[in-house]
């Protein structure tokens, strides 16, 4: 049950800092190791974290919450697994193109919904599974890049390392997004930006100590360049800590598999993103599977009036 007119701004302005963040990040990739440039988008998102807890907290007073007992297990656990989904994610990056990598990842809607409905019961309106079936169609036309392709030939291109990694990478998203509703149905009170944003702030912190740690053991050559490249790495904090906070808004005010599914709006912002800041061109089978997706959109968002 939606609890809050909310989740729908938050979702799509997520959409746009996550498509937007993801974009800068590849290029930070490109100069780091997957593990330091994983790291990057929490280490620079703690300062714009705090600054988003603390102005809210000024705007609008109150006594802190109380917190459930699974309240920091549950933010470990989706803390680890956003970890291993950003990590995923960049070495789709290095298998095929930027817009390519993020489409197989959007598998996430599909793969969220059903994870939410077996660990958490929630349910949809078949409109809303429509508009499922939709998105993962132009999914499928974005990844394949509209080739014309046999049950066999589409087999075999799932079994591609960018398929795999990016498919690996939407599941561990959608295990993240179920790990942070539930850590903010911990929270007490009633203010669910204030829930979300606390679930933000010591989530991120986890990440940070939890990777950073990983870092220094593994590659400790890689903290200095990470350090070094704060000029980058600060804008994908930034663009981090927006988006995570209205992600674990829409998480707080709706079902995972809706706010999942009306997030593949962030497809839509990837291809402009894809042509206008990467330079990567844009086919027709692009645009078809664009429209796909948009209609799914729209289905889903019938599908929950």
């Amino acid at each position: 049950m939606i609890t809050s007119p909310l989740w729908l701004p938050a979702t799509l302005i997520a959409g746009a800092m996550q498509a937007w963040r993801t974009a800068v990040q590849r290029r930070v990739s490109d100069s780091l190791s997957i593990n330091a440039a994983g790291l990057v988008r929490y280490l620079y998102g703690i300062p714009f974290a705090l600054i988003l807890l603390s102005g809210y907290r000024w705007l609008f007073p109150a006594p802190l919450p109380g917190f459930g007992p699974l309240f920091l297990p549950f933010c470990i656990a989706g803390g680890l697994a956003q970890i291993i989904a950003t990590n995923l994610l960049i070495m789709a990056f290095r298998h095929r193109n930027f817009v390519v990598g993020t489409a197989y990842s959007k598998t996430e809607a599909v793969q969220g919904a059903i994870l939410s409905f077996l660990l958490m019961g929630e349910r949809l309106h078949p409109l809303a599974w429509a508009g499922i079936g939709c998105g993962v169609m132009g999914v499928m036309i974005l990844s394949t890049g509209g080739r014309r392709m046999g049950p066999g030939d589409f087999l075999r291109a799932l079994a591609q390392p960018a398929a795999l990694t990016g498919i690996a990478s939407g599941f561990f998203f959608a295990l993240t997004a179920i790990g942070i509703r539930r850590a903010t149905q911990t929270v007490g009170g009633d203010d669910r930006i204030l829930a979300a944003l606390l679930v933000l702030v010591v989530t991120v912190l986890i990440q940070t100590a939890m990777q950073g740690a990983w870092l220094m053991l593994r590659e400790p050559g890689e903290m200095r360049r990470v350090l070094d490249s704060w000029r980058v790495s600060g804008q994908v904090g930034l663009l981090s800590a927006l988006g995570s906070a209205c992600w674990f808004t829409g998480f707080a005010t709706a079902p995972v598999a809706l706010v999942r599914i009306v997030g593949q709006i962030e497809v839509a912002f990837t291809m402009a993103f894809g042509h206008f800041y990467l330079k990567e061109k844009m086919r027709r089978s692009e645009a078809a599977g664009l429209v796909l997706v948009v209609s799914g959109v729209a289905l889903a968002l019938t599908g929950s009036l």
